[in-house]
């Protein structure tokens, strides 16, 4: 038996439609399920556990990367996989795992049920898939939650237009600080950092291509650090950066490692899979093969 855990709300609304395409699917097929409605912030978290305990062999989530994530740290170190029939704004994690934008196709790939191991991101006692994103991301994802014109944009089914609106907002007031990065025990200092992002994928933030070398089966994390005294160098590369054709230059690092602690001169908020998760200092490592995803 499926377990379904469906947020109706995401992608304005995109969720509901999608989760009655499947509803007729299932009925198609016969095939029984159970299924729960999330209705707050860190719900999934809850309902995947409700759902584990009533034996069922597949988590399968209805929603965007949000609503993933949050079923995904209830899955780690479990036998019972992950299905994803992505419809949010983003889903940038059912991207970063291969899985098809079409429902149909999706829901296919899940009753196929061939799970494959991937990599998870630990921060603390926190779980995340795809890029933790420290000081510059953090603030914009702090910005994009609390965007008091968010849920007339999601209404008018212009969601993505948040995200736009809330980096230009943070650009106009974000100042760069100094970093200390510990990879693996050995320190490295950066000056005038705008953003630190840590990646068990490539990809954020709706297809950007942060660290275009990540992958999620490699037991090791990308990192990226974005260091510049003006803005202006940093915005000219904006386009590569997008598009994941950014090399490392005097603006631009990649690094590699197992286990980063991230430090500055100040606090520095922390990002993951869209959500404000903690800030700085803060120790990111990856979870080997800890989550097993259809």
């Amino acid at each position: 038996m499926y377990g379904f855990i469906v947020n109706k709300t995401a992608g304005s609304g995109k969720g509901h439609t999608t989760w009655k395409q499947i509803e007729r699917a299932l009925e198609t097929k016969k095939e029984p399920y159970l299924m729960s409605f999330t209705e707050t912030s860190r719900d999934a978290v809850r309902r995947t556990n409700e759902l584990l305990e009533s034996g069922v062999k597949a988590v399968v989530v209805v929603g965007g990367d949000g609503t993933v994530s949050e079923a995904a740290e209830a899955l780690v170190h479990t036998s019972i996989p992950l299905g994803i029939i992505p419809a949010g704004f983003g889903n940038d994690i059912a991207r970063s795992v291969g899985i098809p934008g079409n429902v149909s196709q999706a829901l296919d790939r899940v009753f196929a049920g061939n799970p494959k191991k991937i990599d998870v991101l630990q921060l603390g006692d926190r779980y995340c898939l795809t890029v933790a994103g420290i000081g510059f991301d953090g603030e914009v994802a702090k910005t994009v939650n609390e965007a008091s014109f968010k849920k007339w944009l999601n209404v008018l089914k212009l969601g993505r237009l948040v995200y736009a609106a809330s980096v230009f907002r943070v650009l106009t007031s974000f100042k760069p600080v100094d970093v200390t990065l510990t990879i693996d025990g050995s320190k490295q200092q950066f000056s005038d950092v705008w953003l630190t992002a840590v990646a068990n994928a490539p990809n954020y933030g709706g297809n950007i291509r942060i660290c275009p070398a990540a992958v999620n089966d490699d037991g090791r994390l990308d990192i990226c650090v974005l260091h510049s005294t003006h803005k202006w160098p940093l915005l000219r590369q904006l386009p590569n950066i997008f598009t994941g054709k950014h090399s490392a230059n005097e603006h631009i690092s990649f690094l590699k490692g197992k286990k980063i602690l991230v430090e500055a001169d100040v606090p520095l908020l922390v990002q993951s899979d869209g959500e404000v998760v903690g800030e700085t200092p803060v120790e990111v490592q990856t979870a080997a093969e800890a989550l097993l995803v259809l």
